[in-house]
């Protein structure tokens, strides 16, 4: 029986994120309430404190549960036992743009943390979350192109963390503009040759 109350537990939570996802996307961060979210989920309001204290929290584990994965992977190009960490940052970031194109959800989530999203007082709590995120990113990048620098595998010319701060960019950049027009360009072939060329760069190729 406890099992299969914690098992409703995590469907109920589920489904609040899937209606946060579907009224965030449609309304904007600051203009959905909660008891919309509750609404799309089809629970009720003291549902939604159950599982978050807020809407900052709600929209927080709403967008880890698709970044978390793709974080992961960026905070490995710092770790110690890799052979070529350039490779792994290049990896990591292809996989983000990969799953921007073929993962609708991520597609989904990426689009409201761009573009629906107002910095307001109520919001603090998501642009804390937001700046930490990158912060953590970017150092571990510059971790690993501090690494492969030692190793030989680049010849950075310009100080590893803003060669870690470019990268980041270029990708977010890519990312953003595409999701503006995805009938543009192919996100993914363009995003492949272009963090190709930044990192030949580093390699001085």
């Amino acid at each position: 029986m406890a099992r299969r109350t914690k098992a409703e537990a995590l469907q109920t939570r589920e489904r609040l994120l899937d209606g946060a996802e579907r009224e965030f996307l449609r309304r904007g961060v600051s203009q959905t309430s909660l008891e919309q979210v509750a609404r799309a989920a089809g629970v009720t309001r003291g549902a939604v404190y159950w599982h978050f204290r807020d809407k900052t929290d709600l929209f927080n584990a709403m967008l880890q549960r698709v970044t978390l994965p793709l974080q992961d992977e960026i905070l490995r190009s710092g770790a110690k036992a890799l052979d070529d960490p350039l490779q792994q940052i290049r990896s990591s970031y292809l996989a983000a743009l990969r799953a921007t194109v073929d993962d609708p959800q991520a597609r989904r989530v990426f689009e409201i943390a761009l573009f629906k999203v107002e910095h307001g007082p109520a919001m603090r709590g998501v642009r804390a979350r937001r700046v930490r995120v990158l912060q953590e990113r970017v150092q571990q990048v510059e971790r690993g192109l501090r690494r492969a620098a030692r190793l030989g595998l680049c010849a950075v010319t310009v100080p590893a963390r803003s060669a870690a701060l470019g990268i980041d960019a270029l990708v977010l950049g890519l990312m953003q503009n595409w999701l503006l027009a995805p009938e543009s360009f192919d996100l993914v072939r363009v995003g492949q040759r272009t963090i190709d060329a930044y990192i030949a760069g580093l390699r001085g190729d």
